[in-house]
């Protein structure tokens, strides 16, 4: 079966680049997918696919049923866009302003439902059931996984694969991860409330923009002083506002930064971190503070039999060259919560665009993949899919 599945997905190929392009010009932010959902429902319904909508929001879910008996096995894919502008010049550019697929979501879409229609040719032969999770709002927390478990995508469901199009790594190789893959992703704000005044008479003022940059500094000593160095944190802070006429000391400044971790007790370690920190910062400067820690996605923690068996299924496609360990990525991706209920793993498929040694990276105006990608993404996720059985 394998092999006439291969057949069919590469028969199929251009359709999975039509649909990668018509998404592409048509991005929807997160919680905003309407439209894209209709798309996708859309697709199965022609094909007489049956599929659920409104699960967990604008998230959807397929179900293939095997001729044969078997296991369930869930393959997701995500399908939000991001708030950036795009600045490719190419004919697939996206045609509503401020929001791109600048992060593959589009490819990962396109390559599940293709998969899916050739799955579907083949199901009086195919072991088992396929669940197709359609994920909305993975780039912004909560995030979508976490609903569409609550409404029941993984009922049933033995073993679940994700793959993301990984734009830094040539198009050709797969990597995995036994463990630990991709970062817990958690956001922290703190206002500091001084007292502020005359730019020319400092004496008579809390300065909170002094504070917040004491702060600033004070809060890089977590990682390097108080987190035992083999635990991989990030502390960044990405904003400090403090708006006020050039001559006058600010009486409240705030910034808000992002906490990355592998481990849960480091993660429960910073939280508790920063808040001391703080206190004692605007302590020592007179000042109070009001602190919140928003608790992001947990980290991508993937199971080690399964990852072991996607790296024996990839090395058997035709168009990998190289299937390697990948270093810990501290990004996030709400695929965490999908392997907190079942076991599975979460890869990385190659797809740097061609002619380039250094492609824009994931979230950038200019972001774009390689389409031959799609196939190789295609083509891993239902070796895992057939053989599993």
């Amino acid at each position: 079966m394998l092999s006439k599945l291969n057949d069919l997905l590469e028969k199929h190929s251009a359709e999975m680049t039509e649909i990668r392009r018509y998404l592409h010009q048509y991005p929807e932010l997160s919680f905003q997918e309407i439209q894209t959902a209709t798309y996708i429902a859309n697709y199965y319904k022609n094909l007489k696919i049956p599929v659920r909508t409104n699960v967990g929001g604008n998230g959807l879910v397929a179900h293939i049923v095997g001729g044969l008996p078997g296991k369930t096995v869930a393959l997701r894919a995500d399908f939000d866009a991001l708030p950036i502008e795009d600045e490719k010049d190419v004919e697939y550019k996206s045609k509503v302003p401020g929001v791109m697929h600048a992060c593959g979501h589009d490819g990962h879409t396109a390559t599940l439902l293709v998969l899916a229609k050739c799955l579907n040719e083949l199901k009086a032969e195919l072991k088992g059931t396929v669940v197709l999770i359609h994920q909305h709002a993975e780039e912004y927390a909560p995030g979508g996984a976490i609903s569409m478990i609550e409404d029941g995508c993984l009922e049933g469901v033995d073993v679940i694969f994700g793959t993301h199009l990984w734009a830094g790594v040539p198009v050709g190789t797969i990597q995995t991860r036994v463990g630990p893959v991709m970062a817990a992703a958690d956001r922290f704000t703190v206002k500091i409330q001084g007292s502020g005044g005359h730019g020319a008479q400092p004496h008579t003022t809390k300065d909170a923009i002094l504070t917040a940059s004491q702060l600033v500094v004070n809060l890089q000593q977590i990682v390097s002083r108080r987190v035992n160095p083999i635990d991989p944190a990030v502390i960044s802070v990405g904003t400090f506002v403090a708006e006020n006429a050039f001559n006058v000391i600010a009486d409240s400044a705030k910034i808000e930064g992002t906490v990355r971790t592998f481990n849960d007790q480091v993660r429960d370690q910073i939280e508790a971190e920063i808040d001391l920190v703080a206190a004692a910062t605007c302590g020592l400067n007179g000042s109070t503070y009001q602190y919140d820690f928003h608790r992001g996605y947990p980290a991508v923690v993937n199971h080690k039999e399964e990852t072991e068996y996607i790296a024996e299924i990839a090395a058997r496609v035709a168009e990998v060259q190289t299937v390697e360990e990948t270093e810990p990525h501290m990004g996030g991706e709400d695929f965490s919560y999908y392997l907190r209920h079942v076991k599975g793993s979460f890869f990385f498929t190659g797809a740097q665009p061609a002619g380039v040694e250094v492609s824009y990276p994931h979230h950038h105006p200019k972001f774009d993949i390689n389409e031959d990608a799609l196939l190789i993404a295609a083509k891993t996720l239902g070796a895992a899919t057939v053989l599993y059985n």
